[in-house]
């Protein structure tokens, strides 16, 4: 398999309100991570980091132009590799130890990273049975109902442990929008890693069902409406119950 250029490793798309995705085209659709960027009047967001096989404050120059909060939806090796990158990094307190030694088989990189994940593989010296993720201990814990406050922007944390303990959703009331993260997303929905917990899914669903949202911009896959946000959650709830 050929290697990509690190230059054309990343792609950043405007979504709308102030909010850009940045995504890492050659890693395979069930693998790539969503990372959102969101421009505050204060400071900027960056909710999740990819998987850190190339530099993104090197090749990305929208996550450097101001001061930005790295948030982490959870501790995953595709969601946290360049949270290293940021002096601001916050993660839910229950992942916090993950976030600051992220052994490959505690984030999930064992058994999921191998080279059948790319489409083109990240540029040398990259080898995936050595793939890291550095540590980046958090500057910041959150808890549920924390807020974080961009100055004209401000996200509401939600606790959504089920896929992972420490799992967190943000929530814009004023533009009712959701960063949902990896609990709930347009595609094949992970239930079974080695500390996932079905009851704790269940009651996040259930919570997150409630909320009057207008757009969900998910962990992966795309972004849809409140419309389609209760159709997910109310024919997931239906196949448990049922």
């Amino acid at each position: 398999m050929d290697r990509a250029r690190p230059e054309d490793w990343y792609r950043v798309q405007s979504v709308s309100d102030g909010i850009s995705l940045i995504d890492e085209p050659f890693i395979q659709p069930f693998y790539r991570c969503n990372m959102w960027h969101v421009r505050g009047r204060d400071r900027d967001m960056l909710v999740d980091s990819g998987m850190g096989v190339v530099s993104l404050r090197d090749w990305v120059p929208l996550v450097t132009e101001r001061a930005l909060t790295a948030v982490a939806s959870h501790t995953h090796f595709d969601h946290i590799g360049c949270h290293h990158e940021f002096p601001d990094r916050c993660v839910h307190r229950l992942e916090a130890e993950l976030l600051a030694n992220p052994t490959r088989a505690a984030i999930l990189a064992d058994p999921y990273v191998t080279d059948d994940i790319f489409d083109r593989l990240p540029p040398a010296p990259y080898q995936s049975a050595t793939y890291q993720v550095t540590s980046a201990p958090a500057t910041r814990l959150l808890e549920d109902g924390d807020t974080i406050d961009l100055g004209d922007r401000h996200f509401a944390v939600i606790h959504t442990p089920g896929h992972s303990p420490g799992g967190i959703a943000l929530w814009e009331a004023a533009t009712e929008t959701l960063f949902s993260g990896d609990i709930v997303y347009d595609g094949p929905l992970i239930e079974d890693t080695y500390h996932a917990d079905a009851t704790d899914y269940h009651a996040s669903m259930v919570r997150l069902y409630d909320l009057p949202v207008r757009v969900v911009h998910g962990g992966h896959f795309g972004s849809y409406d409140g419309t389609r946000h209760r159709a997910i959650i109310r024919a997931w709830l239906d196949a448990k119950d049922g």
